[in-house]
């Protein structure tokens, strides 16, 4: 609560992918995961292309959204939450922290200088964006959130995915609890998917847009900031990121061919995450 001789604080919150670091965190923890036998690169790649539509075209219908939905569950089914939370830190430090734009970060402390809580929002597990925060000297995150029963997750979401619409619903639920004047606060992303928390705030911002953003963010005189240093540069990277991140939210089917696949030929031996744990 705000004291109350206090006028109610400000804030900023950011998306994640294509905003704050270039591509999609969720294909930097499928990387990782790749580069630790999780599942081999045709399967990777099987499944990422599965999921290139939805980055490309910006396709939302609810069957292909429920799609993407059950195959990143899939993905972290079984798995111990503590390890899922020891390997992200393990691929952060091996190079994600270097896919940061310099240009939103500096956005991002300077709201810290200022005194301002600096929060990210993102589709992607909470637990992966809490530690990117961390990372960063952030004040924390909102994202989707996956269950876990005695500290394994089982498969099943707490609430619904931590995109488009519900992103604002979260930020608005975050401004009444801490006591935050939405006028006050700004809000930063790169895609029309999230004009919902955007339009939220007093000061939005179109960082790296997509070409509906941009054109919407022109016509109400929202703030532009791009930091791909060329067009043909950019128009490079929104594929890349595009593949980028249909590949991570595929991940599911490519965890779900790997265990049939040891199952059947006793391939890579790769622990059942539903029996194994570290201490």
């Amino acid at each position: 609560m705000q004291p109350l001789n206090e006028p109610p604080a400000g804030a900023a919150f950011f998306d994640v992918d294509n905003t704050l670091m270039r591509g999609a965190s969720l294909f930097y923890l499928a990387r990782g995961l790749h580069t630790r036998r999780f599942f081999s690169t045709r399967e990777i790649l099987t499944a990422g292309w599965q999921q290139l539509r939805f980055r490309v075209v910006g396709s939302e219908d609810p069957d292909h959204m429920q799609r993407v939905r059950e195959q990143a569950l899939a993905f972290i089914a079984g798995w111990p939450v503590a390890e899922l939370l020891e390997l992200g830190a393990e691929i952060f430090d091996e190079g994600l922290a270097t896919k940061v734009w310099p240009g939103t970060a500096a956005l991002a402390q300077r709201h810290l200088d200022h005194g301002e809580p600096v929060w990210l929002v993102t589709a992607a597990p909470v637990e992966i964006a809490q530690l990117i925060a961390d990372r960063l000297g952030l004040t924390g995150a909102l994202g989707t959130v996956a269950e876990s029963v005695d500290g394994l997750y089982t498969g099943r979401l707490v609430g619904d995915l931590m995109h488009g619409s519900a992103k604002a619903d979260a930020v608005r639920a975050l401004a009444e609890e801490k006591g935050l004047d939405l006028s006050r606060c700004s809000a930063y992303s790169d895609s029309a998917n999230d004009v919902p928390m955007l339009s939220l705030v007093g000061t939005p911002y179109a960082i790296n847009p997509d070409r509906r953003l941009r054109k919407h963010a022109r016509a109400r005189g929202w703030r532009i900031r791009d930091f791909r240093r060329a067009r043909r540069a950019a128009r490079a990277g929104l594929v890349a990121a595009a593949l980028a991140g249909a590949i991570g939210g595929a991940a599911a089917a490519a965890a779900a061919l790997k265990r049939g696949s040891v199952r059947r030929t006793g391939g890579r031996s790769r622990p059942d995450r539903r029996t194994t744990s570290r201490g």
